[in-house]
């Protein structure tokens, strides 16, 4: 008999802590990994992104366990840390995501008393579909059911941000956060990550699907050059604060003045992919109302170009998937995610996945020794208690 979930971390917990006192104050949650349709790598300079949860998930169990330190399993690395402190972990760094939840939020001053939690999953890790921000989501999420923090869904969003930020290391933006704690059902979010003001827009496009292409090549956001980006960005944005005082993020930048603010070449370049996105996301949301989806597919091939040639955040094997899915008239694809590998979002027409996965599988192999793997997903809602 094949074993629930909620079975398998239930029997986690039981085994490996065997002091595990009635299973019947276990709580189980979920939540999910994400895509995002346009506007990449803007959410840290203040752009628009357009993003949607997918119906990979995290699954959690979580219950208080009446001590002075925390117990933490995990079963896809049938690993686990008992621990009172609050240090970051060299050895068990899959526990980091955790415990940089429960640091941040003492900061915040919310209660956070000894408790059990065991987690697994599907998202594929180190492909761009944010499973680092599905467990802190989820943490953040079950931390704030057991011990009565009540926050609301953006706050839960901002709490798992800064555990990002300030104890993992990773100085990434807002959007994989709050995408994957406020989603819903069939929908993609419309984000001002400046504002945090959003609204729900329906992904609908009958006759046309997305999926992914997993490229197999594993990025570490914090051993990569993300937080170089970063920082080029807020170079960039810097330079132009000194002639438009009142600016307050890239994103809201005068395109007509890039050649007056003393920018770097590599600047330049950060900020033209920044500037250019804002137009992409425009665009991509009113081809999605028009229900256009070359258009659509048009602005994801665009999308890439400037990821690869203007923030230099793809690779040779990203791009040669992208470019093998144009030369087969694929309406559009583009990597997502942080980058330096990772996933491909692709678009195209219902029934045509088979037959260009199959022959572009056989290329990529051919070129880069890889066993690329497609992923079929559906749209799906936020975190959520599973009852």
């Amino acid at each position: 008999m094949t074993l629930s979930v909620k079975e398998i971390l239930a029997q986690s917990l039981s085994r490996t802590f065997q002091d595990l006192p009635d299973q019947s104050s276990l709580r189980f949650f979920s939540a999910p990994g994400r895509i995002n349709i346009i506007g990449e790598h803007v959410d840290y300079a203040g752009g628009t992104v357009f993003p949607a949860a997918i119906d990979f998930r995290v699954h959690l169990a979580a219950r208080k366990n009446g001590r002075d330190y925390f117990r933490i399993y995990s079963q896809d690395f049938q690993s686990e840390l008992n621990t009172n402190s609050l240090e970051y972990s060299e050895k068990e760094t899959w526990a980091n995501y955790i415990l940089g939840v429960v640091s941040e939020a003492r900061k915040k001053g919310l209660t956070v008393d000894g408790f059990d939690l065991a987690f697994t999953g599907n998202i594929p890790q180190g492909a761009g579909l944010s499973s680092s921000a599905a467990v802190e989501v989820g943490t953040a999420y079950a931390l704030s059911q057991i011990f009565s923090w009540d926050l609301s869904r953006e706050e839960i969003a901002l709490l798992s941000q800064s555990a990002e930020n300030h104890f993992v290391g990773v100085n990434c933006g807002i959007m994989d956060q709050f995408v994957i704690a406020t989603a819903k059902h069939s929908s993609c979010i419309s984000l001002d990550t400046a504002s945090l003001a959003y609204s729900y827009h329906s992904l609908d496009l009958p006759g046309f699907e997305f999926y992914l292409i997993d490229s197999k090549v594993k990025h570490n956001l914090k051993e990569s050059e993300y937080n170089d980006r970063r920082r080029e960005v807020e170079s960039a944005t810097e330079k132009f604060k000194k002639i438009s005082p009142e600016l307050q993020n890239l994103s809201d930048a005068d395109s007509e003045k890039l050649n007056s603010v003393g920018l770097t070449e590599i600047e330049r370049k950060r900020a033209e992919h920044i500037l250019g996105e804002r137009s992409r996301v425009r665009n991509v949301i009113r081809f999605l109302e028009a229900k256009d989806p070359i258009g659509l597919g048009r602005e994801l091939y665009l999308c890439h170009q400037s990821l690869s040639e203007k923030f230099e955040v793809s690779c040779a094997e990203t791009d040669f998937i992208v470019r093998e899915l144009y030369s087969r008239n694929v309406l559009g694809a583009r990597m997502i995610g942080g980058g330096f590998g990772g996933c491909i979002l692709v678009l195209d027409k219902e029934g045509r996945s088979e037959s260009v996965f199959s022959e572009l599988q056989k290329e990529y192999f051919s070129a880069f020794g890889l066993e690329a793997k497609i992923y079929r997903f559906r749209i799906s809602e936020g975190v959520r208690e599973d009852t």
